[in-house]
């Protein structure tokens, strides 16, 4: 399994928004020389910086697409479907800043931050993020 010491994270907004939501590929990729499997669900959530605790809710999964074995060669990348909804879509929503995405590869308790400032609902009640599962790239 790929764990988070061997991989990279960036995001794509290719996908497009909708309806208050931003759409954008979560991608993965392999650093390490030998290859690694995703396979399914990566937990993400907001977080304050590098080093800080998650805010408000993490995302929640969307399971419409079947999980695959994505198999990383070194240097290959792994993609699932990030949702972001807009946090000023809710009225209820304790407004504060985060400064990116803490991001834990399946089955891994280590994780990695990928830095994308962005506004963040500090009640759990309100869930901001849907992930898909990890398909080749």
């Amino acid at each position: 399994m790929c764990k988070a010491s061997g991989l990279s994270a960036a995001t794509d907004a290719s996908g497009g928004g909708a309806a208050g939501s931003v759409y954008m590929k979560l991608n993965l990729t392999n650093t390490g020389s030998e290859p690694c499997i995703l396979r399914g669900f990566a937990g993400v959530s907001l977080a304050a910086d590098n080093t800080g605790a998650p805010i408000g809710a993490p995302a929640q999964r969307d399971e419409a697409t079947a999980p695959a074995d994505v198999l990383l060669a070194p240097g290959g990348t792994g993609t699932a479907m990030l949702r972001y909804t807009q946090a000023g879509n809710y009225t209820d929503c304790a407004m504060v800043d985060a400064a990116g995405y803490r991001i834990y590869p399946p089955e891994d308790t280590a994780s990695l931050f990928l830095p994308q400032p962005t506004e963040a609902c500090s009640n759990a009640g309100i869930t901001l993020l849907t992930i898909g599962p990890f398909q080749p790239a």
